[in-house]
């Protein structure tokens, strides 16, 4: 993510801002260039300044204040390029379950932000009914009922709106024994399982795959059983990137696509900052970078992590003079930044693909 600039004021945006504080311009994302841009009325649709040769309209959740994405003006959809992949939503009747769905949305259009951005393929179900990426927001049945699980099938990824709440998310984190558990988090995660099979499975990628990650034919529910009930082996941090990322090789693949969507996000954000990570008692140079350059553009796994490495150093060592947990509570293998660098290189094989048209709510 980086920030924006109002064409008009010059006042500088954030992602979901929806007006700028300063001229009070209305503000719309244009998903075609990646772009914030100021908007002025134009009858019933809007002109954007950052792309003013086009007319658009608000994506219909708009009117829930859960989007400020734009779409044309003459498109049949009614909804814009991330919330055209729900296919199920919560009953927003219900007082309690608005402003959780609203914290799932942001982090799904940040996720569809990144996706769009590294240019991976994003077919619905309209375009393919069986396998297509489309998301179920789930609010928990009634007393007594089991509580819906956040996972992945078959490109249907289920989020619980429960784990919305902060205090559930916590008290999940904690039974979980994870030290970082974020929504934007989970739908990084789950988005690698939906990538696994178009990018991996059914791309003919298994045997690299299987030589770095191990045989993913290994029994998934008896694996998840062993690593709830014994949890990761004592030296995970040598080989994996997560400890989560031990429980089977699906896993260690999607929190390796997690962490990458991670990285590059950050760095994005950090370039636009034009951050710089200079120490002085560092002679050795290991934790010093200039962060300057698209990690979306960056030619392999290492100019990623030469630049990571000393901006998660730096941002932990802020927290840590605060009192607060780190921020990033990751140590790099060389196992696992191969790993990355697997990823790396599925997506820069895969960029160009075509983002399908979809529908939903």
């Amino acid at each position: 993510m980086r920030l924006f600039r109002c064409q008009v004021c010059g006042q500088v945006l954030h992602f979901e801002n929806t007006s700028c504080e300063r001229c009070g311009s209305a503000l719309g994302f244009l998903p075609g260039p990646a772009t914030l841009s100021a908007l002025e009325r134009d009858g019933r649709a809007w002109r954007a300044l950052a792309q003013p040769e086009g007319r658009f309209r608000f994506c219909a959740n708009a009117g829930q204040d859960a989007c400020n994405w734009l779409i044309p003006a003459r498109a049949t959809e009614a909804l814009c390029k991330s919330c055209r992949h729900n296919r199920t939503i919560p009953d927003l009747g219900a007082p309690e379950t608005l402003l959780p769905w609203r914290r799932w949305e942001v982090a799904k259009h940040r996720l569809t932000y990144t996706l769009l951005k590294l240019g991976l393929p994003m077919p619905d179900r309209a375009h393919d009914r069986t396998g297509g990426l489309a998301f179920d927001i789930l609010a928990d049945p009634p007393a007594g009922g089991p509580a819906v699980m956040t996972g992945h099938d078959e490109g249907l990824i289920t989020l619980a709106l429960a784990e919305a709440d902060d205090a559930e998310r916590e008290r999940r984190r904690t039974a979980m024994g994870e030290p970082y558990r974020t929504l934007l988090g989970h739908v990084r995660h789950e988005s690698g399982h939906f990538y696994w099979n178009r990018l991996v499975r059914d791309a003919g990628r298994l045997e690299p795959f299987r030589a770095l990650f191990g045989d993913e034919r290994l029994d998934y529910g008896a694996a998840l059983a062993r690593h709830h009930a014994e949890g990761p082996p004592a030296d995970w941090q040598a080989r994996y990137v997560s400890a989560y990322a031990t429980a089977h090789p699906w896993e260690d693949f999607a929190e390796s696509w997690a962490h990458f969507l991670h990285m590059v996000d950050t760095l994005e954000m950090a370039a636009s900052l034009e951050f710089s990570v200079r120490p002085r008692a560092d002679d050795s140079g290991v934790l010093q970078a200039e962060i300057a350059f698209d990690p979306y553009a960056a030619p392999d796994i290492g100019a990623l992590v030469d630049a990571w490495v000393p901006l998660t150093h730096a941002v932990n060592s802020l927290n840590r003079c605060m009192g607060a947990p780190d921020l990033y509570p990751f140590v790099l293998s060389s196992p696992a930044i191969e790993k990355l660098g697997f990823v790396h290189d599925l997506v820069r094989g895969a960029k160009g693909g075509a983002c399908g048209a979809a529908r939903g709510r």
